[in-house]
């Protein structure tokens, strides 16, 4: 497998994907390159939008697709934002993520000042081929979440979320530094050990 179609319009996504993939010297086109459109994410969880987009994307191509569905879990609100990650920072104009930013952090203040703050970042990834056959690989980065939001690096949420064992916000790491360690980067590790002969 020499290209993979990626099925996000999502800049920052597509940016770490590239990243991740080009050590195995395949080389990622995204959908928008076949004049694909964004397919509607109409399950509720990962693993199904995941692979709605890379069946949507390999589809429409003719060549293995790969898509990530990936959101925050905050455990202190069930789960939330989970699979609705991007979907709190939609607003009429666009994403604000700011905005998605301050409705985790109210949600967690009416809880009280003494809630757990501990969340997670997950990544499903779907490798879908024109043949329909399919894998998925998951990684998860545990942390915690902190306001304000630190740093101008990353995407998202990053600037509210320090991964266990660091004091930094993803958004104040050095981009290579949280490719290397971000719940991204444990999906593709599967992901490269199933590609890996």
């Amino acid at each position: 497998m020499k290209k993979l179609v990626i099925a996000s319009h999502n800049k920052g996504k597509l940016r770490e994907i590239s990243a991740l993939l080009e050590p195995l010297g395949i080389e990622a086109v995204p959908a928008s390159d076949f004049g694909l459109a964004e397919p509607a994410e109409t399950e509720d969880s990962f693993a199904g939008n995941a692979l709605i987009k890379a069946r949507f994307a390999a589809e429409g191509s003719g060549l293995p697709a790969l898509s990530d569905d990936s959101g925050l879990c905050v455990e202190a609100l069930g789960g939330e934002p989970g699979v609705y990650t991007a979907d709190w920072a939609e607003t009429p104009n666009g994403r604000d993520w700011l905005l998605a930013m301050t409705k985790v952090e109210d949600r967690l203040k009416a809880l009280g000042p003494n809630v757990s703050r501990a969340a997670s970042f997950v990544c499903t990834l779907a490798l879908v081929w024109p043949d329909g056959r399919e894998e998925l690989y998951e990684g998860v980065m545990p942390g915690s979440l902190t306001w304000p939001p630190r740093g101008a690096l990353g995407f998202g949420y990053d600037p509210v979320f320090v991964p266990e064992g660091y004091t930094q916000t993803f958004a104040e790491m050095d981009p290579a530094e949280k490719q290397a360690i971000s719940h991204r980067a444990r999906a593709f590790a599967k992901l490269k050990a199933a590609l890996t002969p």
